[in-house]
């Protein structure tokens, strides 16, 4: 589990930092427009803010991956990624074109959920 919360923070981060820095450039690597609206910029940056806090999180909870609480954590990314999947797939159906970063940004989060589950239903290591 150490391995996968790792990843996932660097991954969540290196995400949050390109929605709070480049938000309107971020969004259209992945949906392939530009945000327009001013509420969407500030929408883009609060939603980086949260993936920049999941990935704080992730990587703190690498130091004890054998506690509730990073089991939680790992759950709450299954639904995570699951529901980047659902709506980035369904962006990706119903608008044409998409931005480039669209489909490889689908494919990581169902690997990632995959990885979260796998990692959810090994047995936990006890040391006594």
């Amino acid at each position: 589990m150490k391995r996968l919360l790792i990843v996932t923070a660097v991954i969540e981060l290196g995400a949050g930092v390109a929605l709070l820095c480049f938000p309107s450039a971020t969004v259209a690597l992945l949906l392939g427009s530009s945000l327009d609206i001013p509420g969407a910029m500030t929408l883009a940056r609060v939603a980086g803010t949260a993936l920049f806090a999941l990935g704080v999180a992730c990587w703190l909870a690498q130091y004890d991956t054998e506690s509730c609480a990073a089991r939680g954590l790992v759950s709450a990314m299954v639904l995570y990624n699951l529901g980047a999947v659902i709506i980035l797939s369904a962006a990706g159906i119903r608008s044409q074109p998409v931005g480039v970063a669209l489909w490889p940004a689908v494919t990581l989060h169902a690997v990632m959920a995959v990885w979260c589950v796998a990692s959810l239903l090994r047995k936990p290591t006890r040391i006594n």
